[in-house]
């Protein structure tokens, strides 16, 4: 197939880019600066979203669009001019697909849109599923709905097939949330952060790259789909685990008032969780290589 990445420099994306090239798909990646070594002869960069730039041309035949572009929710404290570079960037990305969308002659057969379980809101009691149909009324909850309302527009507008990727914690070792929460275990100073009582819905950066290829191969699956493992733990039971892989100690506890003196609103992401099942792909036939932490962190760390 012809698959056309956005985001594609990204955690994600590269291994995503990496492994759907290796599989002999034709990869192109839009990205603001196309100056880089193509990854294989099969995957090529493509100028965007600068002034001038016209990718329709090289993205028309296109039969897969995965969009996992925007601005890092961890790149820098949530001050007000921040947030609406974190949910403007999403949204205008979005947008801009779906201007290419619209001047394609072949329209592609599916729309794989980055979101997360952010969407949810927080709770220590509830238990969320794609059939759950609140929102939060947080920033991370706003601006996750927003997104994927705009990126529904390909299937409302075009008919589109569009999958809604809600993205739980990803772990990989040498990026996202995992090597900031293992740094502290490394320096022997690690330990519950907040209450330990909060949700971690997490997933391994494996199994998002072959959820995400499920995705695409399989018709049924459109709309909001959880990206988390079956067995989620709470922040506590996530510390512990992480302490045993990396044979160092659970010990230090680090007080909320602590994590919100040093990152303000941003602290939700690591104070306020919400427990979320991968009940879409599950049902679909989907089956975990990591279901459970331990092996997880064991596949990351040794």
């Amino acid at each position: 197939m012809k698959i056309t990445i956005t985001g594609g420099t990204g955690l994600v994306g590269k291994a995503l880019a990496a492994e759907l090239a290796k599989e002999g798909h034709e990869i192109l990646i839009l990205t603001r600066n196309a100056n880089r070594k193509n990854i294989s002869n099969n995957c090529r960069f493509i100028q965007w979203l600068n002034e001038g730039d016209n990718p329709q041309k090289d993205v028309e035949g296109t039969d897969v669009i995965i969009n996992l572009a925007g601005e890092s929710i961890n790149s820098g404290r949530w001050t007000t001019e921040q947030k609406k570079k974190i949910k403007n960037s999403r949204l205008h990305v979005t947008e801009s697909i779906l201007n290419i969308i619209s001047q394609l002659n072949k329209k592609p057969t599916a729309l794989i849109n980055a979101s997360a379980v952010g969407i949810y809101g927080t709770s220590n009691q509830k238990t969320f599923t794609e059939k759950s149909k609140e929102t939060g009324n947080d920033f991370l909850a706003e601006t996750v709905h927003a997104w994927e309302n705009t990126a529904m527009k390909a299937y409302y507008d075009f008919g589109i097939r569009t999958v809604l990727c809600r993205f739980g914690i990803i772990l990989d070792k040498n990026d996202g949330a995992l090597p900031r929460m293992a740094l502290p275990y490394k320096l022997f100073a690690g330990g519950t952060v907040g209450s330990g009582d909060q949700w971690v819905s997490w997933i391994h950066l494996k199994d998002v790259i072959r959820g995400i290829q499920y995705c695409i191969e399989n018709e049924p699956l459109i709309g909001p789909v959880n990206f988390t493992a079956p067995h989620p733990v709470t922040m506590e039971q996530f510390g512990k685990t992480l302490g045993i892989v990396l044979n160092r100690p659970h010990w230090l506890r680090v007080p909320e008032f602590a994590i919100k003196m040093i990152l303000g609103e941003m602290s939700i992401l690591v104070l306020e969780g919400q427990k979320v099942l991968p009940e879409k792909l599950e049902e679909n036939g989907f089956t975990f290589l990591f279901p459970e932490l331990k092996s997880a962190l064991i596949d990351i760390y040794e």
